[in-house]
């Protein structure tokens, strides 16, 4: 990895002191316990777990152990040096600015798709209930709603986020014990299952490691989100301390939240159970209503519905951030940059544009735009974590020489759990294209970054013959 011969911008955090500061500790202890919990652990572990059978245990095990690995090296950056743009400053800072660049804005376009989906997704939802209604005016109406909220001050922002992680907390808690006492035959109205779903019905992996590996793919990306609140930590009244502690209870976390609901959920319901895959239930609902309790699985569409508008409410205030810090370092529009009552309210509205853009096209092609979406943002996520890798191993030797006091989180046997890391997102690449089913998305993916890292070199070289 090379270093850059003269300091980059980013070597002084941007100038975010512009940006409120008025999120408490509560809000970003709830961000980072909520972030874990996202749609993609309530809406899309169903199709995981028909391709991988009771094995995705293991898959979610896996996956959670690279995210873990992920985490701490971002906390250990963020807590050393607090930033709203978050991994796109750090990048910066090790690799040079097109690496910012390319980070920053692949991210940003990974939230704002992220938000029409998630728009999507939940008025798929109320539509059910409301059926008289068009699903792209749901839609529509989310935007409105969480727009105008970002628009406002960034507490009202974390007071959302507080009680739709507190509600989204209490609901996989509950589903966790009730899941528990069925397990255990103490649940009225249910005997134990025993081993019989996890190893009858085809076995512990019944389509064998192909089946296994789907599982895996599936289960890396229903960890977005976690990079929230290292974002949100810059605008918090005590950033060090809070981001320090919201990395260091990630490792229960996950595997509570994670791999325990998916043991709950295996052990529970046979694998091939076509409820799992039914796109209007997904494993949660399937499985309580599995149990016998119908009126469960209705509230946990609540919940599952609660779960897409945080990450809505999260994700648009994600990508101003990330936008604002972007264009503070020289890396785009300064329109985007400005701040008023210390909300980037430009970037907001930009980074709400495409999420308004979904509601002509769910009008249009309600029936394809949901797989198209998700095509575009593919593997981002891998690419980000890719980036977060490769600073921390500069990052971390820089600080040890020259501010070790700062190293308030350090990474695990670094540097050798790093390289691990970029291993496993080296393989999960290398998975990625060998399944046609996610091999389309890993084209997307790899054009985007390409096309981004060529624009931010062409700009870095510019700007430095500009400069001498």
């Amino acid at each position: 990895m090379s270093r850059t011969t003269a300091p980059a911008p980013a070597e002084q955090a941007p100038p975010a002191s512009q940006l409120s500061h008025s999120l408490k500790q509560r809000h970003l202890s709830m961000i980072a316990l909520g972030g874990v919990i996202g749609a993609g652990l309530f809406v899309g572990s169903g199709g995981a777990i028909a391709a991988a059978g009771p094995s995705i245990i293991v898959a979610y095990a896996i996956s959670g152990a690279l995210v873990m690995l992920v985490m701490r090296m971002l906390g250990e950056m963020a807590a050393a040096n607090p930033a709203s743009g978050s991994f796109s400053v750090h990048a910066e800072r090790a690799i040079g600015p097109w690496a910012g660049f390319t980070a920053g804005w692949s991210f940003w376009f990974l939230l704002c798709v992220a938000v029409g989906l998630e728009g999507i997704g939940a008025a798929k939802i109320v539509h059910g209930w409301v059926p008289g209604v068009p699903e792209w005016a749901f839609v529509a109406l989310f935007m409105l709603v969480f727009c105008a909220t970002n628009l406002a001050a960034v507490k009202n922002f974390g007071e959302f986020e507080f009680w739709f992680a507190a509600l989204k907390v209490g609901a996989i808690v509950l589903f966790l014990v009730i899941g528990v006492l069925a397990i255990l035959g103490v649940l009225p109205g249910t005997d134990a299952p025993g081993g019989a779903n996890l190893t009858g019905h085809g076995g512990f992996m019944p389509n064998g490691s192909e089946g296994l590996i789907v599982g895996l793919l599936a289960s890396v990306f229903a960890y977005g989100g976690l990079e929230t609140v290292t974002i949100a930590a810059a605008e918090s009244e005590h950033p060090v301390q809070g981001v320090a502690k919201a990395v260091r209870t990630a490792m229960w976390r996950i595997a509570i939240f994670y791999v325990g609901s998916m043991a709950v959920v295996v052990t529970l319901i046979p694998w091939n159970d076509k409820a799992l895959v039914d796109p209007d239930k997904g494993s949660y609902v399937a499985t309580l209503e599995h149990l016998g309790l119908p009126a469960a699985g209705q509230i946990m569409q609540v919940v599952i519905l609660i779960a897409l508008l945080s990450a809505m409410n999260a994700n648009i205030y994600g990508a101003s951030r990330m936008a604002g810090s972007l264009v503070a370092r020289g890396q785009g529009p300064k329109v985007l940059g400005k701040v008023s009552g210390g909300v980037p309210r430009v970037a907001v509205l930009v980074s709400s544009v495409f999420g308004f853009f979904c509601v002509l096209l769910s009008y249009v092609y309600p029936d394809t735009v949901f797989l198209w979406l998700l095509n575009m943002i593919g593997a981002i996520i891998l690419v980000v974590w890719f980036f977060i890798a490769a600073s921390q191993l500069v990052l971390r030797r820089r600080l040890e020489r020259e501010s070790p006091g700062k190293l308030v989180v350090r990474m695990w046997l670094y540097p050798y759990l790093t390289w691990v890391a970029l291993a496993g997102m080296a393989t999960v690449f290398v998975l990625m294209a060998r399944e046609a089913g996610t091999r389309e998305q890993l084209y997307y993916t790899g054009g985007l970054t390409l096309v981004l890292a060529v624009t931010g070199f062409v700009r870095q070289k510019l700007a430095a013959r500009a400069d001498a």
